[in-house]
């Protein structure tokens, strides 16, 4: 029960934030109210924001998945996982989480049709491409060593390689 706690509070504290609180307030702010569109246009970009928002949610949730079983942790920079995750998503690419928490910003503002949304996507993305290799990369290396040093040769940081890395190739 306290794990659960435990995720639950870094998934409102975190994605939550990103994905639901921060977009409200900025629909709420701009005047955007979800509309089906009819044009061939919208129908795309509201289609592409739906797939975006479904691919994100699951690299979202398999990868908290790893961090809870195989890393004994949370997504929260206070409760990290305690072992070095290399399985699953983190085959393809070293951030899945972050990678599918920018998906769906991105398609939020696809399905919204909203540029100010698009914004928001645009600022988190830049966040993470500056937050990640700045503060919490170097950590990583401490905590994890030489193994993550190997990992991070091999598997990119936000966008996936095609093959899924195997340790030890």
């Amino acid at each position: 029960m306290v794990v659960l706690i435990r995720h639950l509070l870094a998934i409102a504290a975190l994605p939550s934030m990103v994905t639901i609180v921060i977009p409200w307030w900025i629909a709420r702010r701009n005047a955007v109210v979800f509309t089906l569109t009819t044009t061939s246009v919208g129908i795309i970009e509201q289609v592409g924001g739906i797939c975006l928002i479904a691919v994100g949610l699951v690299l979202f949730v398999s990868s908290l998945r790893r961090f809870a079983g195989e890393g004994e942790g949370t997504l929260a920079p206070w409760d990290p996982p305690r072992n070095l995750v290399v399985r699953g998503p983190y085959r393809y690419v070293r951030n899945p989480m972050i990678s599918g928490v920018t998906l769906i910003v991105f398609g939020e503002a696809l399905l919204l049709r909203s540029w100010p949304e698009f914004q928001w996507a645009l600022t988190f993305l830049l966040i993470n491409a500056v937050y990640i290799p700045l503060l919490e990369e170097p950590g990583l290396r401490r905590r994890f060593g030489q193994s993550y040093v190997e990992y991070c040769r091999h598997v990119p940081r936000l966008v996936p390689r095609l093959h899924p890395w195997t340790p030890g190739e």
